[in-house]
């Protein structure tokens, strides 16, 4: 219980975990008097060559940054930092942030875990006092209040009490309400076909005469609406597949309350996919199913596959995997928040509230990425007084979902924590399963920026499979890489067919090998479904056992 209390202001992130992290950093540092040496060298040698700049700069000579920022970092890219004396303030703090990362990397004797934390939590506090962050030291926000005689800051101060009083009423942000389930996002044709405690499976009406004789079932992750796979008509996966002559299942999961504490993995994996799966063959006998999985609902759909393999139920045509990992060993800045201490502080937390909250997840998503996601959104809403137009997938990702406590710690535990999955100790009604039971074909997607997924992790899909394995890799992050519509500009990809029996290609040796090609990706995968799924019949209208049209009942639970 006191877990749970101090977890309600912590954003369920274990203060315990940060001191073990600190202190084993502390401990190895004050014992390496080498790292001390060379931490005072370098901050000799970046005081010299900042004092050099600032002379130069002072004197109007041309005079070499001392340091550029990250490839990432988009904070000092305009003029106006780049102009005394500005430059020399967006130069100190590059090359302190620079010595602190010298600092807390390469310690003799620190863990890689506990390395990792201290370094994104120094990352954390000095993104905190960066320059940008404060109206004396921003030029940005100074030309602007001297453009506008102040008024973006009065637009600010609205928009900033609006937010305040949105989310204490627990209000999506604003302009969310324009983009609602069924009306203006999720408006392809369908039925709900099939309803239970935990799931809806929608069956969306055919579009073309005839149709492939193996239907597609997608399987969203359970923290998040399944209507990202079907936004607005123009950029909707669910649209695009429907057009090209195939009839599409989704499975719309329900949003847990209290009393679904008790939920597990188990429950999501028979009562929702394996559940779906028996429900469309019900209604398409002999079929077999192109199933996709997206982010951990890959996963899911990865334990459900090798599990039907080992059963030698042949149930499957193919398996795509969108931005979806079965190896957690290298899963990303995600791990920041898992190990020991803070999946058990989280449990106490869950336990009290019989969920992880919406809220409490998104705040380490948050944190992953502060500069984009807390830092210059601030500056831009609150300063200058600016506000991107709400988008479609900007209203999907506020438009969030829980998790029941037993399923959130079940994931957390067997994934993450012990990787049972790859490993070969995820266990289905009692018996071991394993990946390298999988014998039909894989597509898999992976995108460039992914922080949630990282597309060398997602690559390691290569290492489970007796399989032929069609690795992508998309430009753009875990959500809009896999949304990625034809026509959209700047969009690219590498591909490359990784067959059954060849010898494994390490990721960086893959990416000089792949054929780099622009566009979206849909297409290749569109080809890829088409040599799969050689078959066709006739169409059929889902009316049999309709429950109501698409988008149906659970994704309007808030």
């Amino acid at each position: 219980m006191l877990h749970a209390l101090m977890g309600q202001a912590t954003q369920g992130i274990s203060p315990t975990s940060l001191a073990l992290a600190w202190t084993d950093w502390m401990l190895h540092l004050a014992q390496s008097p080498g790292k001390w040496q060379q931490l005072a060298q370098k901050a000799w040698d970046k005081d010299l060559r900042w004092l050099d700049y600032a002379m130069r700069s002072a004197l109007g000579q041309d005079a070499e940054p001392c340091i550029d920022p990250l490839p990432q970092d988009r904070r000092f890219r305009s003029e106006e930092w780049q102009r005394w004396p500005y430059n020399l303030m967006q130069q100190a703090f590059l090359l302190n942030q620079q010595w602190w990362h010298n600092a807390t990397t390469g310690v003799d004797g620190v863990t890689r875990h506990h390395e990792q934390v201290v370094s994104f939590v120094a990352r954390q506090l000095l993104d905190l006092v960066s320059p940008v962050n404060f109206l004396a030291t921003n030029p940005e926000v100074g030309a602007a209040i001297v453009r506008e005689r102040g008024a973006n800051l009065v637009r600010g101060a609205a928009r900033l009490s609006e937010d305040i009083s949105r989310r204490a009423r627990g209000l999506p942000p604003e302009g969310a309400d324009a983009f609602r389930p069924g009306i203006e996002v999720a408006v392809t044709p369908g039925e709900v076909v099939f309803r239970n405690h935990l799931i809806e499976l929608i069956q969306y009406s055919p579009a073309t005469p005839d149709v492939h004789a193996e239907p597609v079932l997608i399987v969203p992750a359970w923290i998040m609406k399944f209507y990202i796979m079907d936004l607005s008509p123009h950029n909707s996966l669910v649209r695009y597949l429907v057009g090209h002559g195939h009839t599409v299942f989704i499975i719309s999961w329900h949003n847990p309350v209290e009393q679904d504490r008790n939920l597990g993995l188990d429950d999501y994996l028979h009562e929702g996919v394996m559940r779906a799966f028996d429900t469309i063959r019900e209604r398409l006998p002999g079929n077999k199913i192109n199933a996709v999985g997206y982010c951990l609902g890959g996963t899911l759909l990865s334990i459900a596959a090798a599990a039907y393999e080992h059963d030698q139920r042949a149930y499957l045509n193919s398996i795509t995997l969108l931005a979806a990992q079965t190896d957690f060993s290298e899963a990303g800045e995600l791990m920041l928040f898992i190990d020991e201490s803070q999946v058990a502080w989280l449990e106490d937390l869950m336990w009290q509230q019989g969920y992880l909250d919406n809220r409490q997840m998104a705040g380490a998503f948050r944190l992953l990425r502060s500069n984009d996601l807390v830092w210059s959104v601030a500056v831009s809403h609150y300063l200058l007084g600016e506000r991107a137009p709400m988008s479609d997938l900007m209203a999907w990702n506020a438009d969030t979902t829980r998790m029941p406590y037993r399923m959130h710690s079940d994931y957390l535990r067997k994934l993450f924590l012990n990787n049972d999955l790859f490993s070969g100790r995820y266990r289905v009604n009692g018996r071991p399963v394993a990946l390298s039971d999988v014998h039909v074909p894989v597509f898999a997607v992976a995108t460039m920026t992914d922080h949630v997924a990282p597309w060398r992790s997602v690559y390691k899909v290569h290492l489970m499979s007796h399989c032929d394995v069609n690795f992508v890799l998309a430009s753009g992050g875990h959500n809009a890489g896999i949304i990625s519509e034809p026509g959209r500009a700047g969009r690219r990809y590498y591909t490359a067919l990784h067959r059954r029996g060849d010898r494994y290609t390490d990721p960086d040796k893959w990416i000089e090998l792949a054929d780099e090609r622009p566009g979206s990706w849909w297409p290749e995968w569109l080809a890829w479904l088409d040599r799969v799924s050689p078959g066709g019949m006739a169409a059929a209208q889902p009316v049999e056992g309709s429950l109501g049209l698409a988008p149906g009942r659970y994704v309007l639970e808030r």
